[in-house]
C-alpha cells in the first residue's frame, strides 16, 4: 500500500469513528494535563542549561565545592551620603537577617572587619600615608580641642582658635579647605533646618576613605525553592522588609539595593513572565483573525484550534514523562509548537477546501485532502522533527531538552492533524465551497516573476553570495548580561557595580596547589596585558611594612597623648552652644575679611543663623556635627597603634575566602576595561588560560557556555541538514526534488545573515535558538510547492497551497512577534531574529521557489 493511500485509510478510519477518537483524545489530554500538574516543573537554575561533563562545567563545580560561601548570593548594596550611614546600615541589616534562619542560610559582611581598621593605614601607598599622617599632625591642636569637648561646643572653639591663626598669619587654610567646606555645609544645612550628620571618615581618613569604595555590602545565602518561579523570592522580600525598618532607609539617606546571582536569575524569569499572559491573549486573537481569513469558517476553525490545544497538551504531557523539570530553555516549547504545527491544521484545511470545491462530497474531500497533502505534512513534519532532534546529543542541555520536546511535538503535531482533525471535521460539519480558494493577486505577480525570471533569480543569486561572505562577520555576543533587562534594580546596580574593578563580575579564579605556588601565579599573571590585578590572600597582607610602620609610629609619638581619652566633658546645652558660637564668630569675622575666597565666609553667615536659632536647632545642629565624631577618633587611634602584620595574623572568616583547610590557595584574576565587551573577555580568558588552563570563574563560564553554545549550534545544524536530506531523499526519490527543498531553505539562511548583519542583530545565548526553527519552517513551507510540481501542478502562488503557506506564515508570525514585544532583551531579540528568518523563509518559498519551478517546467519544455 502507498504512503498516500495508508495515510487516507487513517484518516478515514479516524472520521469513521469521529466519537471515538473524541471521546480517546479527551481522556488523553486529561492524562495529560494531570501529569503536567504531578510530574512537570520549572527550574530557573542555570546549571541546568549544559552538560554537567563538560570541563569548564568541571572546574566550575569544582570551585563551587571547595568554596562555597560565593554560590547562590543575594548581594545587599549599601550606599548612604556618608560613609559611617552606609556601614551603619550595613551592620544593623546583616544583624537583622543572620536572626531570619527561616530565609537565609548565611549572612556575612566581608568588607566589615577589625583586621581592616587595625590595619588599613598600611594599605596606602608611602606617599600617600605620608600626607595623611602629615596632615593629621597639622591639626593636632584642633583635635586636641575635640578630644577635650566632643561637642559642637568644642568644634566651635577649634574653629574660632583657627580664625585667631588667620587673623594672625599664623594658619595656612589650603591643607584643611575640604575639611572647612565640610563644616559650611553641616551647619549651612543646620541653620536652614536640615541637619546631615557631618562625616568624620571622610575629614580624617582622606584617601583611606576611597580605598574602601562607595558601597558596603551584606553577602546573604538564601534558601532557594528551585521548584519556585522566583526560587530566591521570599528570601529578596526579607530583605527588602529589613531594609525598610532601618533608620537611615527610613529618613532616605541610605539605600539598599539588592543584586547577586540569585536577583538577577529571579529578575530575568519575571522579565520574561511580564506581559506573557497579555501577549498570550492578544496573540491568540491574532492567531484567531488569520483563521478566520484562512478558511472562512468557524467550523474549520474551532477543529484547528482543537487539534493544536490536542496535540500542545500531548507534548506537555510527554515533556512530563520524558523531561520533568523545564528549564529557562526548553520552557519555550509551547510558543514553538503552536508556531509551528499550527501550518500543519491551516495546510490540510485550506485544501481540504479546495477538495471540497473539486470533490462536492465531504468524504471524497476529505480522501483526497489526506491522500495529496498528508505525505506533504508527514515530510514537513519528519524534516522539522529532525531538525529539532540534531541538538539531542548537544552538551547544551537546556536547547537539547528543548529539541527532545518539540521534535516529538511535531510527530503529536502530525499525528493530530491525520488522526483528531479529519474526526473533528466530521462533527463539525463545514460547508461547501463556491470558489477558487487561492488569490487572484498572487497569480497575477506569479506571471510577473516568470516573465522576469532572469532578474528575479540573479538577486536572489546575489542575496546568497552577500549572505556567504557576510557569514563570517555574524557577531555572537557572549555576554548573558546583554540579554537581562538592564532597568531590573539587580541589572543596575551590578552595572554600578561594574565601574570598579574590584567588583567587576567578570572576573577568574585559580585553585594553586600551595600559597606559595597562588602567589608566584599572581606575579605572572598581573604582568598579561589585559589583567588589572591578581589577588591572593598574601594581598590581605600590605606590602612595605617597616617603612610605613615608621611612619605610623611617628606620628603616633606626636598624638598619642592627644589622642588619648579624656574625663567626659560637662553635658553641653543649648546655651553652652549659642555662647561658643558667639565667640567663635569674633575671630572668625576677621579671618572672612583675610580670606574671603575660603569656606570662612560661609561658615560666618551658617554661625550667624545658628546663634539667632531656637534651642532644638542649636542641638540638633550638634548632633549632626559631632554624631560620628568619637568612632572615628577611636578608629584613629586604633590605626595609630598597627602591629606587623604577617598571613598568621588575618582572621580566619577572611582567610577562608582565599585558602582551603588542605593548603590549596585561590587567585582570584581580575581584568582591565578592555576585557568587558566579547572580544576583550574571550581574549581576557585565552591569557589567562595560557598559564593557568585549569582557571574557573565567572569569566571562563561565560566563554566556555558561548563556545558550547556555538558549537552546538554548529553541529546540529550540520547533523539536521544531513537528518533533512536524507528524509527527503527517502520520501522524495529525485535528487533534483531534494535540492529544490534544500536550496531555498539555505537561501533563507543566508537571506537571514544579511538582514542580521543590516539591522545589527548578534546572535546570543537566547536568540539563536530561532536557527532550528528556521529549519522546520523552511522545509515545512518549501516542501508543499515542490511535491506539487512534482505532482504536475504548473502553477503556485495563485493556489490554495499558498494560500496556506501565507497564513501559516501570518500565524506563526503572530506567535513569534509576541517575543519581540517582551520587556526581556533576550526573549525580544530571540522575536527579532525569528521574524527576520520567518520574513527571509517566505520571501524565498513564495517568490524565490515559484519562479525557479516555473523557469523549470520552461526550461524543460523548451529542451524538447
Amino acid at each position: 500500500m502507498s504512503l498516500s493511500r495508508l495515510l487516507a485509510t487513517f484518516a478515514e478510519g479516524c472520521r469513521r469513528r469521529a466519537i471515538l477518537v473524541l471521546v480517546g483524545a479527551l481522556l488523553l489530554t486529561t492524562l495529560s494535563g494531570w501529569l503536567a500538574a504531578t510530574r512537570l516543573g520549572v527550574t530557573t537554575d542555570t546549571d541546568t542549561l549544559f552538560a554537567s561533563s563538560l570541563p569548564w562545567r568541571q572546574r566550575a563545580m569544582a570551585m563551587d565545592r571547595a568554596f562555597p560561601q560565593f554560590t547562590d548570593l543575594l548581594v545587599a548594596v549599601v550606599d548612604a551620603a556618608i560613609p559611617e550611614q552606609a556601614e551603619q546600615t550595613a551592620a544593623a541589616l546583616a544583624q537583622a537577617l543572620s536572626s531570619d534562619t527561616t530565609h537565609f542560610r548565611s549572612v556575612r559582611q566581608p568588607d566589615a572587619s577589625p583586621y581592616f581598621d587595625a590595619n588599613g593605614l598600611m594599605f596606602l601607598d608611602e606617599a600617600t600615608l605620608n600626607e595623611l599622617m602629615e596632615r593629621t599632625i597639622d591639626a593636632q591642636p584642633f583635635l586636641g580641642q575635640l578630644i577635650a569637648d566632643p561637642s559642637a561646643r568644642g568644634l566651635f572653639a577649634a574653629l574660632g582658635l583657627l580664625g585667631m591663626g588667620v587673623d594672625r598669619g599664623q594658619a595656612d587654610l589650603a591643607p584643611v579647605r575640604s575639611a572647612l567646606e565640610a563644616f559650611r555645609r553641616t551647619l549651612a544645612d543646620a541653620a536652614a533646618g536640615k541637619p546631615r550628620p557631618l562625616s568624620w571618615q571622610t575629614l580624617l581618613g582622606g584617601k583611606l576613605v576611597d580605598l574602601a569604595g562607595q558601597y558596603r555590602f551584606v553577602l546573604v545565602q538564601p534558601k532557594l525553592d528551585h521548584g519556585a518561579l522566583a526560587p530566591g523570592g521570599a528570601a529578596t522580600d526579607a530583605i527588602r522588609a529589613a531594609a525598610a525598618q532601618l533608620p537611615w532607609v527610613k529618613a532616605g539617606q541610605a539605600h539598599v539595593r539588592i543584586t547577586g546571582s540569585v536577583a538577577l536569575a529571579d529578575e530575568e524569569f519575571a522579565t520574561v513572565a511580564e506581559g506573557a499572559v497579555a501577549g498570550m491573549i492578544g496573540s491568540m486573537l491574532l492567531v484567531t483573525l488569520w483563521l478566520v481569513l484562512a478558511v472562512r469558517s468557524w467550523r474549520l476553525i474551532v477543529p484547528i484550534l482543537l487539534t493544536l490545544g490536542l496535540g500542545l497538551a500531548l507534548t506537555t504531557g510527554f515533556a512530563a514523562l520524558v523531561v520533568g523539570t523545564l528549564n529557562l530553555v526548553s520552557v519555550a516549547f509551547a510558543i514553538l509548537f503552536v508556531g509551528i504545527a499550527v501550518d500543519f491544521a491551516i495546510q490540510f484545511c485550506v485544501r481540504y477546501r479546495e477538495m471540497r470545491l473539486q470533490a462536492g462530497e465531504p468524504v471524497a474531500a476529505l480522501q483526497m485532502t489526506a491522500a495529496r497533502v498528508g505525505p506533504q505534512i508527514l515530510v514537513a513534519a519528519a524534516a522539522t522533527a529532525a531538525g529539532f532532534l540534531a541538538f539531542v546529543p548537544t552538551d547544551f542541555s537546556g536547547v537539547a531538552e528543548l529539541g527532545l520536546i518539540a521534535g516529538a511535538g511535531m510527530v503529536i503535531a502530525f499525528a493530530c492533524t491525520l488522526g483528531f482533525l479529519p474526526a473533528a471535521l466530521a462533527l463539525f460539519r463545514p460547508r461547501g465551497e463556491q470558489a477558487e480558494i487561492g488569490f487572484a493577486w498572487a497569480g497575477l505577480l506569479e506571471t510577473q516573476l516568470v516573465r522576469r525570471r532572469g532578474p528575479v533569480l540573479a538577486i536572489f543569486a546575489a542575496l546568497a553570495v552577500a549572505g556567504a561572505v557576510l557569514l563570517p562577520r555574524l557577531a555572537f555576543d557572549s555576554d548573558p548580561l546583554h540579554t537581562k533587562n538592564p532597568h531590573t534594580e539587580a541589572m543596575r546596580t551590578l552595572s554600578d557595580l561594574m565601574e570598579s574593578p574590584l567588583t567587576n563580575p567578570y572576573t577568574i579564579d585559580i585553585i594553586a596547589p600551595s600559597q606559595a605556588e597562588a602567589d608566584a601565579l599572581a606575579v605572572k599573571l598581573r604582568k598579561l596585558p589585559l589583567v588589572e590585578d591578581a589577588l591572593t590572600l598574601s594581598s590581605l597582607v600590605p606590602e612595605n611594612q617597616p617603612a610605613k610602620l615608621a611612619v605610623i609610629a611617628d606620628a603616633a609619638s606626636i598624638l598619642t597623648a592627644t589622642l588619648a581619652p579624656r574625663s567626659p566633658a560637662a553635658p553641653v546645652s543649648a546655651a553652652d552652644l549659642r555662647l561658643a558660637a558667639k565667640a567663635a564668630l569674633s575671630n572668625l569675622e576677621r579671618a572672612a575679611a583675610k580670606a574671603p575666597d575660603t569656606p570662612v565666609p560661609g561658615i560666618v553667615e551658617a554661625l550667624r543663623r545658628l546663634v539667632a536659632a531656637p534651642d532644638p536647632v542649636l542641638l540638633e545642629t550638634d548632633a549632626a556635627l559631632t554624631r560620628y565624631l568619637p568612632l572615628q577618633l577611636g578608629r584613629l587611634r586604633t590605626a595609630l597603634d598597627a602591629k606587623p602584620v604577617t598571613l598568621a595574623s588575618i582572621p580566619q572568616d577572611i582567610a577562608r575566602d582565599w585558602r582551603l583547610p588542605d593548603g590549596r590557595a585561590r587567585v582570584q584574576v581580575l581584568p582591565r576595561a578592555q576585557a568587558r565587551d566579547s572580544v576583550g573577555l574571550h581574549a581576557f580568558v585565552a591569557e589567562v588560560q595560557g598559564i593557568a588552563p585549569e582557571a574557573a570563574g565567572s569569566a571562563v563560564t561565560i566563554v566556555g557556555s558561548a563556545t558550547t553554545i556555538v558549537g552546538a549550534f554548529r553541529s546540529a545544524a550540520l547533523l539536521a541538514l544531513g537528518a533533512i536530506a536524507i528524509i527527503l531523499a527517502l520520501v522524495l526519490r529525485r535528487v533534483i526534488d531534494v535540492l529544490l527543498v534544500m536550496a531555498p531553505l539555505l537561501l533563507a539562511a543566508l537571506m537571514t545573515v544579511v538582514g542580521a548583519t543590516v539591522w545589527q542583530l548578534p546572535l546570543n545565548f537566547a536568540n539563536i535558538i530561532a536557527l532550528p526553527l528556521l529549519l522546520g519552517v523552511g522545509v515545512s513551507f518549501n516542501i508543499y510547492f515542490v511535491m506539487n510540481w512534482r505532482a504536475g501542478a504548473d502553477r503556485f502562488l495563485g493556489t490554495a497551497t499558498a494560500r496556506a503557506i501565507i497564513f501559516s506564515a501570518l500565524t506563526t508570525g503572530t506567535a513569534f512577534g509576541s517575543l519581540a514585544l517582551s520587556a526581556h532583551p533576550g526573549t525580544a531579540s530571540m522575536g527579532d531574529l525569528l521574524m527576520l528568518s520567518l520574513g527571509c523563509t517566505l520571501i524565498a518559498t513564495l517568490l524565490f521557489v515559484p519562479t525557479l519551478l516555473r523557469a523549470l517546467n520552461l526550461w524543460s519544455r523548451g529542451s524538447r
